[in-house]
């Protein structure tokens, strides 16, 4: 009895063996019966990437400051962000991290349009079925708990290393915060807003697109600030399997205890996070200031 209350009971070394065994022998069958297929499938995605990637490292400086700093006037309206932008920028280029800090910028912006396309879809299916939201909730709750090491392991065994690999695992990682508010933002819309709508014959398409989705829009941004977010914390991680970008030089730093290499590129992402961070937070509230006037 005191053996049964000190000691767990489980499966025997060889019976948990052959289990393990049992599941990665079924994986690598899968992986070599359709990971030939999967390459070709996400082909065109990679030379996307590699297309995008070339276009940012070749385009000249000056015009790539100027188009940010553009951006950044559009989404803030701030003079200080968009001035701190350039800043940014220009120190970037100034250390020697610009060619590591396009690649970086371009995994980021196909990863966070990719988490745009496919989230907020999936968060706007959540939001009309509690069945689905029901599915999906757990599911994004494994996505945003497991150690990312861990995903890191079937995506490398059907891909390999490279670029798509390292674009997925961020996917992984980087999507649930959209999926989830762009879900809330559509569920906290006033039901009276909505009855409203069904008084004057909107269908359920018109409501969605013509008052749903308008009204969420602050919580949809809060999620691609989130996104954004998580995709720029993964850039180091991606960098073990092949993602070119400052991951690499913070890498390559730990390995050889090269601090100022390693700080360097580490604040290089850091800057890059601010500035999204503040861009993408100053156009949530500017949207919510403005639906707050509509409700007035």
């Amino acid at each position: 009895m005191w053996e049964f209350l000190t000691e767990f009971p489980s499966l025997g070394r060889r019976d948990l063996a052959d289990f393990k065994n049992t599941i990665d022998g079924a994986f690598r069958s899968f992986s070599r019966a359709y990971g030939e297929s999967l390459e070709i499938f996400f082909s065109p995605l990679l030379k996307f990437l590699v297309w995008f990637e070339k276009l940012l490292q070749a385009t000249p400086w000056p015009l790539i400051i100027a188009i940010i700093a553009g951006l950044a006037w559009l989404g803030a309206r701030s003079w200080k962000i968009t001035v701190g932008t350039i800043a940014a920028f220009l120190l970037i280029g100034f250390l020697g991290m610009w060619e590591d800090t396009m690649a970086t910028l371009a995994i980021i912006s196909v990863a966070t349009l990719m988490c745009i396309l496919i989230g907020i879809p999936i968060g706007i299916l959540m939001a009309r079925s509690d069945r689905t939201q029901a599915v999906i909730t757990p599911i994004l709750d494994v996505m945003q708990t497991i150690p990312s090491f861990v995903y890191l392991i079937p995506v490398v065994m059907l891909l390999g290393i490279g670029k798509v690999p390292g674009l997925l695992a961020v996917l992984i990682y980087a999507i649930p915060p959209i999926v989830r508010l762009t879900n809330l933002g559509i569920r906290l819309v006033d039901k009276d807003v909505l009855e409203a709508a069904d008084a004057f014959g909107a269908s359920p398409r018109q409501k969605l697109w013509g008052v749903q989705v308008p009204l969420a829009l602050p919580n949809i941004f809060a999620g691609v600030n989130q996104t954004i977010m998580m995709a720029l914390s993964m850039v180091v991680i991606a960098s073990m399997i092949g993602v070119k970008g400052l991951g690499v030089p913070v890498l390559r730093a730990i390995s050889n205890q090269y601090l100022a290499l390693g700080l360097m590129n580490g604040l290089a992402i850091v800057a890059l996070a601010i500035i999204f961070d503040r861009i993408s937070q100053s156009y949530g509230q500017r949207l919510q200031a403005h639906r707050g006037q509509g409700h007035e």
